[in-house]
């Protein structure tokens, strides 16, 4: 029956892109995001549901879309040389077989990344993606908040969002990073929507959607959560008018959380200030300080999965006991084949020097960007461009907030990130040209007026 359902969706949802081509976009979107062919039993797992959606997405493209004054970014071209490079990387990977199996999902995400950008002409779909992207992933969300409510939190590794999956955006510490950075894109959807014109019911689901995004750290103990709802607060001090107020509230609120946190989490999050007292922790510290061995050896890195070849011994520290009878016992554990749990060190290792030039060059440079855009359309100050600025910061928010939270994270190719860089890059070269277009009336009103006199 759950199959039937998801089937009977997905093709009605298809069904509509045959009248409007746009929205094979937004299917694709959603196939990515929630990948019902997970969620499935059977139906959707026999057939790839994925590629097909995606070649009507770029047939609708080609076939239907306009494709006037059709720009492409330089951060579009920067993507097309990382395609490339890691297509090389593979080719020589330390463990050609596990780099393959990378390389089956990386080349996608990076191909409709590059992609999507040329199908946002509107304000409209560059609106309606937005919304697919925050609606898709609230999916997820919204599971993981009622089942920490319900049970007074979840565990590291333990919660379950949907299916009995710990990958993808199904992952604890991913989920928790995607959640913060997309509540500045809930917030612009709220005030500025015009698919669901923003009245009381829309706003209620917003904040009730950004208190589950909140409540997504809590249930999966993930410490990374933390951090990014950090940085979340530091980037809102920077809008606000009262910034003293804002402060002395937010510690406000954070202090009388406290009773309410489970235990269980309070522990964890304890653990973020001694790496030492914990061995996950330990053992980050000890890959990323053999990845950084490994690439001065291999300048070009070692292709996807390469840190299956890593061995790592570290030392953890405990204290037992109170007061004077504490005693600190000191252990030394041997590990090996351990994850980067960092997208920094997970592009130096697999992708080298070159592979993480490129991409900070992409991911730096849509926090430039945006910075830009907001910068220009708030000094245009036109009433008919009143959420460019606004949306071009919310997407710079979640994008510091992603980079914050890569840091402890191996999500260098998660491709609901890459969705929104393509935002960006689609914003960017929408508002180009309607500068353009601007620009360029008033001249053509000039030289109409000298012909006809």
């Amino acid at each position: 029956m759950r199959d039937l359902a998801f089937v009977g969706f997905l093709v009605a949802f298809l069904a509509l892109g045959f009248k409007r081509p746009f929205i094979f976009v937004l299917a694709y979107a959603y196939v990515d995001i929630v990948a019902p062919q997970r969620l499935s039993y059977w139906m959707l797992n026999a057939v790839p549901v994925s590629l097909i959606v995606f070649g009507l997405a770029f047939l609708g493209w080609m076939i239907a879309d306009d494709k006037k004054d059709m720009r492409v970014s330089f951060r579009q071209g920067v993507m097309a040389l990382l395609f490339a490079y890691c297509a090389y990387t593979t080719s020589v990977a330390d463990f050609p077989i596990e780099a393959e199996g990378k390389w089956g999902w990386v080349w996608k995400a990076l191909v409709f990344a590059m992609f999507l950008p040329l199908t946002l002409r509107t304000k409209l779909r560059i609106e309606s993606l937005a919304l697919m992207m925050v609606v898709c992933a609230s999916s997820i969300i919204i599971t993981g908040g009622i089942k920490t409510l319900a049970s007074g939190g979840g565990g590291y590794g333990v919660m379950r969002l949907l299916i009995d999956d710990n990958s993808g955006l199904y992952e604890g510490s991913i989920i928790s990073t995607v959640a913060i950075c997309i509540i500045p894109l809930i917030l612009w959807l709220a005030r500025y929507g015009t698919v669901f014109p923003p009245d009381w019911r829309v706003k209620g689901f917003a904040y009730a959607l950004i208190f589950a995004c909140l409540l997504i750290p809590v249930g999966t103990q993930a410490r990374t959560g933390l951090v990014c709802i950090g940085v979340l607060a530091v980037l809102l001090l920077r809008f606000v008018r009262h910034r003293f107020l804002y402060a002395g509230l937010l510690a406000a609120a954070a202090v009388m959380a406290i009773p309410f946190l489970p235990q269980s989490y309070s522990n964890r999050m304890a653990t973020i200030g001694e790496y030492q007292a914990d061995q996950s922790a330990s053992t980050r510290v000890a890959v990323w300080a053999w990845t950084w061995n490994y690439v001065k050896s291999n300048p070009m890195g070692g292709g996807f999965e390469a840190y299956l070849q890593n061995k790592v011994k570290f030392d953890t520290i405990a204290a037992k006991g109170d007061g004077p009878n504490t005693q600190i016992e000191k252990n030394e554990v041997t590990d090996s084949g351990r994850a980067y749990h960092s997208s920094y060190f997970e592009m130096l290792g697999e992708q080298g020097f070159p592979g993480l030039a490129m991409w900070l060059i992409i991911h730096l440079g849509g926090i430039w960007r945006m910075e830009v855009v907001q910068r220009l359309h708030r000094k245009r100050n036109r009433p008919d461009e009143a959420w460019v600025a606004p949306l071009a910061l919310a997407l710079q928010n979640g994008q510091i907030i992603y980079m914050v939270g890569s840091l402890f994270v191996g999500i260098a190719f998660q491709p609901f990130i890459y969705m929104l860089i393509a935002l960006q890059i689609g914003l960017d070269t929408y508002t180009a040209r309607r500068r353009k277009e601007a620009a360029f009336r008033p001249l053509a009103d000039s030289k109409a007026a000298a012909w006809v006199a």
